[in-house]
């Protein structure tokens, strides 16, 4: 069931997918990284819309519009801040994932694109990041039988190289 998992290099607000997750900050309010990117090339309308969500908790998603993004919806999830690892960080960045996967499943959306999720400014080291997002992903799509087709979506080569190295391995 591992075909519905792909990595692509490329700048994630630029994608023609049902809906691209945002590493949000929990004010959801934009930031810095693809957060500010997808606030950018949203639009003030998502600003508005994620005003009227009170914010998100570490570990959670919410789901907006996506305005003047190819994509028809924007998950937004906030992932932990590195401390080590000892602070919960992966069982957080897992659900990260699982609840932004079930949004995308009572929305029905076919196609999703992640970014790497807490390995920017919250310093998850980037190759434990991937590991989990790929197991995370391929647990959560294969218990579920579902066919959501998941695009992990990285800005740069070297981040492509770790996702498809750690692919290659559940494959």
């Amino acid at each position: 069931m591992q075909n519905f998992m792909t990595v692509l290099q490329a700048d994630i607000t630029t994608l023609n997918v049902d809906a691209i997750v945002n590493a949000a900050n929990r004010s959801l309010l934009g930031g810095g990284g693809v957060d500010g990117a997808i606030h950018r090339a949203a639009g003030s309308e998502l600003l508005a819309e994620c005003l009227l969500l009170d914010g998100c908790e570490t570990g959670a998603a919410k789901i907006t519009g996506a305005y003047q993004l190819p994509a028809k919806y924007v998950i937004h999830t906030v992932g932990p801040v590195w401390q080590g690892g000892q602070h919960n960080e992966a069982a957080l960045l897992a659900a990260c994932y699982q609840n932004c996967l079930q949004l995308a499943m009572q929305h029905a959306v076919k196609s999703v694109a992640f970014p790497g999720i807490s390995t920017g400014v919250y310093h998850f080291p980037k190759r434990q990041a991937a590991e989990i997002a790929v197991t995370t992903v391929n647990n959560y799509l294969s218990a579920q039988q579902s066919g959501i087709q998941v695009l992990f979506c990285c800005f740069s080569a070297e981040d492509a190289r770790i996702y498809q190295s750690v692919l290659a391995l559940t494959i």
